[in-house]
């Protein structure tokens, strides 16, 4: 693959991706030259997501168990350092969420994952987190494939993304919370209206989600780390089956969803995503890039900041309607440069 020469240079490639089954994906060249992304925060450590209460962000470090709150001048203060997080590896607080007066978070604590809401108290210099409340347990842990993805969707339901933990079988398992994604109101509740009555199970035969986010017309999509062929971008029906372990990518088999796009894992290791003026942004981990794939034409993409950042852990909307990227090379397996990790503000979409 070829760069764009010059220091600010957006890598965007056009390129022919050949697909499981025979089928050829042409991706669709972004502009060619980009200004360089404007530095919004610095010396993060290993952060996992970003929310916003009102127009103040909060980010989630997965080591230190902390929430930041940045000011204007992208300078973090710690509002809270979450309780009972207990991970390794891959484990640790990771997802967080805003809804209402309510701070919401995923994470490790031991045997489990588990999410926890704070009542946000203050705003500002004076935010605060209120005490710990336990809405939702007995997920599945491990030192990998947690997943730990929290967002409300349009329909003010929150879902969350699980990971398989290792245990492969867990996501064909409708008894089981791994491998799936999850609905449940912001109480904690099973909503009535969920494809499998009396469950959580929103839709299942996941590996590893780590990306949600919906397009205007209220469409679900999500992006999830593949084994050792592909990586994928599903579009999210209620109640669909997205084959995991029994297919990787896209298989053609009854009974199962095939993604709308899939990449070499190599490529790709997809976390966070956004969705914005009619694209959907992806951030990669081990293929440190940012997928932008149009929402009309969702079997073609652009790869931007080609391993000019390292790894990507989050994309997020800003109330103003901008893009960040969350670098995460700081974790330990990425390789840590000057100001790591940072959060960009992605200019001219």
């Amino acid at each position: 693959m070829l760069k764009h020469p010059g220091s600010l240079a957006l890598c965007a490639l056009s390129m022919m991706a050949v697909l499981a089954g025979g089928a050829v994906i042409e991706a669709r060249a972004a502009d060619a030259m980009q200004a360089t992304p404007q530095v919004i925060a610095t010396g993060l450590d290993a952060p996992w997501s970003i929310a916003f209460f009102g127009n103040t962000p909060l980010v989630s470090e997965r080591n230190s168990a902390r929430v930041l709150a940045l000011d204007g001048n992208g300078k973090g203060r710690q509002v809270a350092k979450i309780a009972g997080v207990n991970g390794r590896g891959e484990g640790g607080l990771l997802g967080i969420a805003v809804h209402g007066a309510y701070l919401y978070a995923y994470f490790t604590a031991g045997a489990e994952n588990r999410i926890e809401r704070y009542r946000i108290e203050g705003k500002d210099a004076d935010l605060k987190l209120g005490a710990g409340e336990k809405i939702f347990g007995g997920i599945p842990s491990a030192s990998y494939h947690n997943g730990g993805r929290l967002a409300f969707g349009p329909d003010g339901m929150l879902y969350a993304t699980t990971g398989d933990a290792g245990e492969k079988s867990r996501a064909q398992d409708l008894k089981s919370l791994g491998g799936k994604i999850l609905r449940m109101t912001p109480e904690g509740r099973v909503p009535r209206d969920n494809p499998f009555p009396g469950s959580y199970v929103y839709s299942y035969g996941h590996r590893n989600v780590q990306g949600l986010a919906w397009a205007g017309d209220g469409t679900m999509y999500a992006s999830e780390f593949g084994e050792n062929t592909w990586d994928e971008l599903n579009l999210i029906r209620p109640g669909g089956n997205y084959g995991w372990p029994e297919v990787e990518g896209k298989g053609g088999h009854p009974g199962f969803i095939d993604p709308i796009q899939q990449w070499p894992t190599a490529e790709a290791s997809p976390s966070g995503m956004a969705i914005l003026g009619g694209h959907i942004y992806i951030a990669s981990l081990r293929g440190q890039r940012l997928r932008k794939i149009p929402l009309s034409a969702p079997g073609t993409a652009a790869e931007l900041y080609v391993r000019q950042y390292g790894r990507l852990r989050d994309a997020v909307v800003t109330p103003d309607d901008k893009l960040w990227i969350l670098t995460n090379n700081t974790d330990g397996r990425g390789q840590a440069r000057a100001g790591d990790d940072r959060i960009l503000s992605v200019p001219g979409l």
